[in-house]
């Protein structure tokens, strides 16, 4: 054979043998970084885990109902007893209409019960605004016709004259809103004087002085 010839057959045998070990260096590499690809760790975005901001306003409506809080439970250390409580109470000459309407369900259904006595009476006011099944205001709920036999016409009667009974009656309003003394009845919603026997169906309570309370 030829020089020529034999020079030309051994070129091209070392050209396709360069081919078919590109062609594998190339396949190795893409399967490489297929490889890659799928085991990538996946990133968490950086806002996704932010703390959520709170707004100012809420931050100041926070503190200052802390700051109540606070008012009413400094009271509450200060007395040892109810009594006390009632004592240091500042009613001053003003209130609003719901704890007026709250103090004169407490002088009129309760004033010659003990402090106790008045308090419960306080507590079933609230309790009922609070249920659902009663008007949801205070006076709402002493003016509600059928149940306190005091109003009349949906009115309330004239501020009392006794002056010492009618302040008692403001602080354990006072004291019955802020929470500021153990609740004696909770969850009751319905009370009569012990003279009577209304055969009420419902779960009673306790009784405190000249009332029994329910449920």
């Amino acid at each position: 054979m030829p020089n020529r010839v034999v020079v030309a057959v051994m070129a091209a045998v070392g050209l396709l043998s360069s081919t078919f070990a590109l062609a594998e260096v190339t396949d190795g590499s893409a399967r490489k970084t297929v490889s890659n690809a799928l085991e990538a760790p996946v990133l968490v975005a950086n806002n996704v885990a932010m703390p959520v901001t709170v707004e100012p306003e809420s931050q100041i409506s926070a503190s200052t109902h802390a700051a109540d809080g606070a008012e009413s439970a400094v009271q509450s250390e200060q007395a040892d007893t109810l009594a006390e409580l009632v004592q240091i109470s500042d009613v001053g000459d003003e209130s609003d209409a719901d704890e007026r309407c709250l103090a004169t369900a407490i002088y009129y259904e309760a004033r010659s019960e003990s402090l106790a006595g008045q308090l419960a009476v306080a507590h079933v006011v609230l309790q009922r605004a609070k249920s659902g099944r009663f008007p949801s205001s205070l006076c709402g709920v002493v003016t509600q016709p059928g149940q306190f036999s005091f109003v009349r016409g949906g009115r309330l009667p004239a501020i009392p004259g006794n002056a010492n009974q009618w302040r008692t009656a403001r602080a354990i309003a006072q004291i019955a809103r802020d929470g500021s003394w153990a609740n004696p009845v909770q969850g009751a919603l319905f009370f009569h004087a012990t003279r009577v026997s209304p055969g009420w169906a419902k779960e009673r309570v306790t009784r405190i002085g000249g009332h029994v309370f329910y449920r």
